[in-house]
C-alpha cells in the first residue's frame, strides 16, 4: 500500500502545531510540519526540531503503552492485572459506578481531568446527565484563574495565552509596543509567543519582566524585577499607584468604560513604591520604571503565567493584572490584550450540557459553598451576563475544590465520595499532599484511569482503559472557547489494530459508558467526527468539508473595541469592573488586596528558623510536558534526572557542590533532586522541578515507580485554610524549606 499523509494536531503543548502524519498500512512512517499552516513560522524552536514530535515513534508503539483494558487482579498497588475487553470493562464498570450512585448518590463520583489532554467536553457531558459536580484538575490553579477573572471584570476571557502571538501591521511591524510578563517563561513554556517576543524585542519593542528567576525571557527584558515570590500583587498595586498619580491611564476609556475607578485610585494609594519594595525586595526606582515604561509604551499586553497563578493570593494579583492593562487602554485594541468574544460555531459550552445539572445538584459540589469564583456560584453569575449580552456562556468551567474533594474521600464529609475516575491525569504526580492525595485514592471503592502508560496513579486503580494518543484521533480544537480560532485534525492512524491494540477516544469511553447509564438520547453521534460536525453547522460545512475546503483552519479577522459597538461590556454594570461587582456579590472584596503568603518567612518566623529557605515549583522544563515523556529514551536523555536550581553560595553554605543530590524537606516531607547552581536566583530561594516519576523503576507498592522519590508535590501543602480565598488555588510558590547534601 502506497504511504499517505494526513493532517493532524499535536498535543504535546499548548501550541497544538499543525503536522503531516505519513503512514503505509496504519503504521507511522514519520512526522514532519504543515507547511500550509500560516502559523509554521510563528514558533520556536521550530515544529520539525521539537523533541517530543521527532520522539512520537517511541510514543506510539512503545512496549510500556497500554493496549487493551486492564482489570485489577491483586490488591490495589500490586501491580497484578488481566487484559479484558472494551464490553466487559465498560458493563463492569457501570455495574459498580451504578451501585455507588443508587445509594450514595452521582455526587459521589469525582473525575480528575488533566491540563489540555483531550477533548473535555463529553466527560463534563456525562458528568452533567450523571448528576456529578465534582469534577477536579488543575482548574484553580492553571489558565481557569485568569479566564474566571477576566471573564468576571470584562464579560469574556482574554484570548487564550498558548495561541497568543503579539500583533503586527501589515508589513510585519510590531504593534504592539510593550509586553509586561509576570511569572511565565515562555522560552520553555509558550514557544509561539517566544518566537513573537524575539521578534518584537529586535524590532524596537519594550519588554518588562517580573520573574523571581532570571529565565531567558528576563535575560531577553529592558528591565527585569526580581521579586519575592509571593508577593506579584504588591507589586502590580504599586505600579497602579504610579500610573494613577502621575497620570499616566487613559483617562477617556477609564470614564466612558470603567466602572470603580475612584474606588480603585484610594485602594491604591496604600501602595506607594517605597512600601511594595518593602515586601517584594523590588528598589522603589525600578517600580516607577516598569510602570512608566508599561503605561508609556501603548498599545501593550501584560501576561501572566501560573507564576501567579500558584499563588495563595492568585486572584487578587491577577485582577490587579488586568487592571493595569484596563486602565491603560490596552483592552481590546490592535496590538493589546484581545477580547474574542463568543466562536463562529457551536462552542463546548454548548456541548457540555450544564443545564442537564439541577440547581440542587449544583449546590452539593464540594467547596463551592466557600471557594465560589471558579465553581458554580460565580459561573452562574457569570453565565447571566454573558446570556444577556452575547446570547451565550463563555467557557468558565465551575470544578469542585481538589483539596477538599480528596479529603471528603478520606472523611465522608460533607457526604461521601467514593468512586473516581481519571482522565489525562495523574493526580499522584500533579496534585499538591502526594500523601494525602495516596490515601483518597486508595479509599475509593472504584478507582478508574484512562491512560496511555501504568503511571503512578493508575497503579491504584481498579480498572485501566487505554487511550488514543492525538494521532490517532481526529481534532476540532477550539482553544476552550477562548479564542475565535479552529484548527482541526484527521485521524491520522487507526485506533484499533486486530492483534495489536484497541484504543478508544473518551467520547467513545464516555458515551459507551453513559448509554448503560441511562443516557441514551443525549449522545446522538456515533463517534467524534460526527459530533464535530454538528458543532460545525453554523459554518454549513461537515467534516470532512471543512478539512478539504477550509484546509482544517479557521482564523477569522479579530475585531476590535466590540465595546464602543455593543455599547458596554457583559457585567452587571455595562462596563469593565476595576471594582469587581460579581466578586461584591459572592461576598469577597471587590478589589484587591496584597496578602502576604501564610507560610513564609515573615509569617511564620518559628517554622522558617528550621526551614530557612523557599521553595518554589512550576517552572516549565523543555522538553517535558508536566510529568510526560519519562519513558521516551531520546527525550530523557535531554534531561535525565530532576533538577533543583540553587545560589551556588547557599548551595556551598550547606556543603553541596553542583551535581551533588540533595534532599529537600518541608513540613509535609522530603525529597531528592541534583543540585544545579544557578546565580540566577535569590540566596534564600530554591527551584525545584515538578512532576517526577520513573517508570522504569517497579510499578508495585511502595515504589509506584518511584513516586516518592523525586516528586515536588510530596512537599506542597494543599491545606484549604491556604488556599486561594476566592478560587481555592492552592500555593506551589512559597514553602518553607531546608536542604541537604545525600549522604
Amino acid at each position: 500500500m502506497a504511504i499517505e499523509a494526513k493532517k493532524s494536531v499535536c498535543r504535546w503543548c499548548h501550541a497544538r502545531c499543525r503536522v503531516l502524519v505519513h503512514s503505509q498500512d496504519g503504521k507511522l512512517v514519520k512526522i514532519e510540519e504543515d507547511r500550509t499552516d500560516p502559523r509554521v513560522d510563528q514558533i520556536l524552536p521550530a515544529t520539525r526540531g521539537c523533541v517530543r514530535l521527532l520522539g512520537a515513534q517511541e510514543h506510539v508503539y512503545h512496549p510500556d503503552r497500554v493496549r487493551y483494558p486492564l482489570r485489577r487482579k491483586g490488591e490495589r498497588g500490586e501491580n497484578k492485572w488481566e487484559a479484558i475487553t472494551w464490553d466487559e470493562a465498560l458493563d463492569d464498570i457501570a455495574d459498580r459506578l451504578g451501585a455507588v450512585t443508587k445509594r450514595f448518590g452521582p455526587e459521589a463520583l469525582m473525575l480528575t481531568l488533566g491540563t489540555g489532554r483531550t477533548t473535555e467536553w463529553p466527560l463534563m457531558r456525562f458528568l452533567n446527565l450523571l448528576g456529578s459536580p465534582n469534577i477536579v484538575g488543575q482548574n484553580q490553579i492553571c489558565f481557569g484563574p485568569v479566564i474566571g477573572m477576566a471573564a468576571a471584570m470584562m464579560g469574556w476571557p482574554l484570548r487564550h495565552r498558548s495561541g497568543m502571538i503579539l500583533s503586527e501591521d501589515t508589513d510585519g511591524r510590531p504593534l504592539t509596543k510593550c509586553a509586561f510578563l509576570i511569572g511565565i517563561d515562555p522560552s520553555q513554556a509558550v514557544p509561539r509567543l517566544w518566537k513573537s517576543l524575539r521578534d518584537a524585542k529586535q524590532a524596537g519593542s519594550k519588554i518588562v519582566v517580573a520573574d523571581p528567576r532570571r529565565t531567558k525571557t528576563a535575560e531577553l527584558a529592558d528591565l527585569w524585577l526580581q521579586l519575592r515570590p509571593g508577593t506579584d500583587a504588591a507589586l502590580v498595586m504599586a505600579m497602579i499607584n504610579v500610573v494613577i498619580n502621575e497620570q499616566l491611564y487613559d483617562r477617556d476609556f477609564v470614564a466612558r468604560w470603567c466602572h470603580g475607578f475612584d474606588q480603585l485610585a484610594q485602594r491604591v494609594q496604600a501602595y506607594t513604591p517605597e512600601y511594595a519594595a518593602s515586601i517584594t525586595n523590588v528598589p522603589p526606582g525600578k517600580i516607577r520604571e516598569a510602570a512608566r515604561i508599561y503605561a508609556t509604551n501603548r498599545p501593550g499586553v501584560s501576561i501572566n503565567g501560573m507564576g501567579m497563578e500558584h499563588l495563595e493570593d492568585q486572584q487578587e494579583a491577577i485582577q490587579a493584572r488586568l487592571i493595569l492593562a484596563a486602565i491603560v487602554g490596552n483592552i481590546d485594541v490592535a496590538g493589546g490584550e484581545y477580547l474574542p468574544g463568543p466562536m463562529d460555531i457551536v462552542g463546548e459550552v454548548e456541548m457540555q450540557l450544564n443545564e442537564m445539572l439541577s440547581p440542587e445538584q449544583r449546590k452539593k459540589q464540594i467547596g463551592a459553598d466557600r471557594f465560589k469564583l471558579l465553581a458554580w456560584p460565580g459561573r452562574e453569575l457569570i453565565a447571566a451576563e454573558n446570556k444577556k449580552f452575547w446570547g451565550q456562556e463563555s467557557n468558565v468551567v465551575s470544578y469542585a475544590h481538589y483539596p477538599s474533594v480528596l479529603r471528603a474521600m478520606i472523611s465522608g464529609n460533607p457526604y461521601p465520595v467514593r468512586a473516581g475516575l481519571t482522565i489525562g491525569s495523574n493526580p499522584m504526580l500533579t496534585a499538591a499532599n502526594t500523601k494525602l492525595v495516596y490515601q483518597a485514592l486508595k479509599s475509593l471503592d472504584l478507582y478508574v484511569v484512562k491512560d496511555f502508560w501504568l503511571t503512578p496513579s493508575a497503579q491504584l486503580a481498579d480498572y485501566v482503559l487505554p487511550t488514543t494518543c492525538w494521532i490517532e484521533r481526529p481534532e476540532l480544537y477550539c482553544t476552550y472557547g477562548n479564542n475565535t480560532s479552529i484548527i482541526a485534525g484527521d485521524t491520522a492512524l487507526p485506533p484499533q489494530l486486530a492483534g495489536e491494540y484497541d484504543y478508544r477516544t473518551d467520547y467513545d469511553f464516555f458515551r459507551d459508558l453513559g448509554m448503560r447509564m441511562g443516557q441514551e438520547g443525549y449522545w446522538p453521534w456515533k463517534s467524534m467526527e460526527e459530533a464535530y460536525e454538528y458543532q460545525l453547522r453554523p459554518l454549513g460545512l461537515s467534516f470532512p468539508q471543512f478539512m478539504e475546503k477550509k484546509n482544517g483552519l479557521y482564523f477569522p479577522p479579530d475585531e476590535y473595541r466590540k465595546h464602543e459597538r455593543k455599547e458596554g461590556f457583559a457585567t452587571p454594570t455595562g462596563k469593565l469592573e476595576l471594582y469587581s461587582t460579581t466578586l461584591e456579590k459572592l461576598g469577597y472584596d471587590p478589589l484587591p488586596e496584597f496578602h502576604e503568603p501564610r507560610e513564609s518567612r515573615l509569617s511564620r518566623p518559628d517554622l522558617a528558623a528550621d526551614f530557612p529557605l523557599t521553595l518554589i515549583t512550576g517552572g516549565r522544563v523543555r522538553p517535558y510536558f508536566h510529568s510526560e515523556h519519562r519513558q521516551i529514551a531520546s527525550v530523557r536523555k535531554k534531561h535525565p534526572v530532576p533538577r533543583v536550581q540553587v545560589h551556588p553560595e547557599t548551595a556551598r553554605k550547606f556543603g553541596i557542590s553542583d551535581g551533588d543530590w540533595l534532599w529537600i524537606e518541608t513540613p509535609r516531607g522530603r525529597i531528592k533532586q541534583q543540585c544545579a547552581f544557578f546565580d540566577g536566583i535569590d540566596r534564600e530561594v530554591v527551584h525545584a522541578e515538578h512532576a517526577w516519576w520513573f517508570p522504569e523503576l517497579p510499578g508495585a507498592e511502595p515504589s509506584l515507580h518511584g513516586v516518592w522519590n523525586s516528586n515536588v508535590n510530596v512537599l506542597m501543602d494543599d491545606d484549604p485554610d491556604r488556599c486561594n480565598r476566592r478560587s481555592g488555588g492552592w500555593p506551589l510558590k512559597t514553602a518553607l524549606c531546608r536542604i541537604e547534601k545525600c549522604s
